[in-house]
């Protein structure tokens, strides 16, 4: 085996179309092009819509776009924690999601520091906002990054 000996399987290449070489090329005279019309007469942009409005401009402005490796977290509040959870509870996704406060776990679950925590609880999630982290320790409890 060697470089010089690899080419495309046989079918899966074409010779290029040659095209306005004159009648006896085998696409003569009107070049592939047809009879008549604009588009036989200059080369028409690809994207033109005959005078309708292009798409790009029906399109809304400035709307931005969702990246396709965007991450979409559950929310739950520390005040959702204080109010279903006892002192000393492990908080998992999965405790969550049987206790009725977030319906799935989507790409994980988010911990935000919205409300106010009495109780000292082991918290399991895939992040936590800086406030949220700051408070489940403050009251000796584990903020655990899944």
């Amino acid at each position: 085996m060697a470089l010089n000996r690899f080419k495309p399987s046989d079918g899966s290449t074409r010779k290029k179309r040659r095209v306005g070489r004159g009648i006896g090329s085998g696409m003569g005279k009107t070049a592939t092009r047809g009879t008549k019309g604009q588009k036989a007469r200059r080369q028409v942009h690809p994207l033109f819509e005959g005078g309708q409005q292009p798409i790009q401009r029906r399109l809304p402005v400035k709307k931005g776009f969702r990246n396709v490796n965007h991450k979409e977290y559950a929310i739950v509040n520390l005040d959702d924690l204080q109010k279903h959870f006892e002192a000393g509870a492990e908080v998992t996704p999965d405790a969550l999601i049987k206790a009725g406060i977030i319906s799935k776990q989507k790409d994980g679950v988010k911990i935000l520091g919205y409300g106010k925590l009495d109780k000292k609880l082991k918290v399991q999630a895939a992040r936590f906002s800086k406030s949220a982290a700051e408070a489940i320790t403050a009251k000796g409890g584990e903020a655990i990054t899944l």
